[in-house]
């Protein structure tokens, strides 16, 4: 066994956090990997992981040689970018990570087409309502909204992301229309309890002037679908991006609150680890999304 192939096999356990799952991965057998593992721990001398019939844990050697794994795959996998063709010809696995409603909405079918014109990119597309952090080796690219703070990331915006305030015309004709934004203290606001944002502080502008208002309502969810179908139901005003309501807008089964003020806005944003800036895979879905998104958010 090559050492290359040795830290690519402990990464990927590791990563599974099993033999079985490491072995579906590789297309072998649990006991083949176990042994392959084996093998690298006798010829290292240490053991670098606890087994027991539940679960697998690292030993401090385990650890180093872990750490050590992952930085030199990725100098290798980069070394390769940049000498082999598959930095002009897309190809390979992209493994992309989205939010849940937004994925199903649009990335899985901009993966679609992404996959007829590239058939030699095999896409493995993962959502969640939480984002994973990057570094991440089981991750390649993710879909974020807003401003990232992480130098050691590449963001590259794909489209705009404007926040509205909206509830249906029945609730305001009960309720009354707010005229300013500290109307909203005395409305039934639905909240979303999502990621690490402020929970129920709702910050609007309006030329100069801006104002931080804390809502109140008696729904509160960390899932924006149910949050809108509450919303769709007469139960409170809401505030959700515009991609997500724009059909609603159209229809009249939602209205516009305070269209006078603007929230801050969490652009869509393509995010990815620095050294996969040379990718042809990342570089052709990034420009791929950004034109499939373009007149649709």
């Amino acid at each position: 066994m090559q050492p290359d192939s040795d830290l690519a096999l402990f990464a990927l356990v590791v990563r599974q956090g099993s033999l079985a799952g490491a072995a579906r991965e590789m297309d072998l057998t649990p006991p083949a990997v176990s042994k392959r593992l084996a093998k690298l721990e006798q010829r290292l001398g240490v053991r670098l992981l606890n087994r027991t019939t539940r679960r697998l844990t690292l030993t401090g050697e385990g650890e180093v040689y872990l750490a050590h794994a992952r930085r030199i795959l990725a100098d290798i996998a980069e070394m390769e970018a940049r000498v082999s063709s598959s930095r002009d010809v897309p190809r390979g696995l992209l493994r992309i990570n989205a939010p849940l409603g937004f994925g199903r909405a649009h990335v899985a079918p901009a993966v679609s087409s992404f996959a007829t014109l590239y058939p030699e990119v095999e896409v493995r597309l993962h959502l969640t309502d939480r984002p994973v952090a990057l570094p991440d080796d089981a991750i390649d690219l993710v879909i974020r909204f807003g401003d990232l703070p992480d130098s050691r990331l590449i963001a590259q915006r794909v489209a705009a992301n404007r926040r509205i305030l909206c509830a249906t015309p029945a609730y305001l004709d009960r309720q009354g229309r707010p005229r300013t934004p500290a109307d909203l203290a005395r409305h039934a606001c639905i909240v979303l309890r999502q990621n690490d944002d402020p929970y129920g502080v709702w910050r609007l502008a309006r030329g100069r002037d801006s104002e931080a208002v804390k809502v109140h309502g008696r729904l509160s969810t960390n899932d924006g679908e149910v949050a809108l179908a509450w919303a769709r139901e007469h139960h409170g005003i809401l505030m959700r991006a515009a991609w997500n309501i724009a059909d609603d807008l159209r229809s009249g089964a939602l209205e516009e609150v305070l269209p006078g003020w603007t929230l801050p806005p969490a652009d869509i944003h393509a995010v990815y680890p620095e050294r996969l800036n040379l990718s042809a895979k990342v570089s052709a879905f990034v420009s791929h999304l950004r034109g499939f998104l373009a007149g649709r958010v």
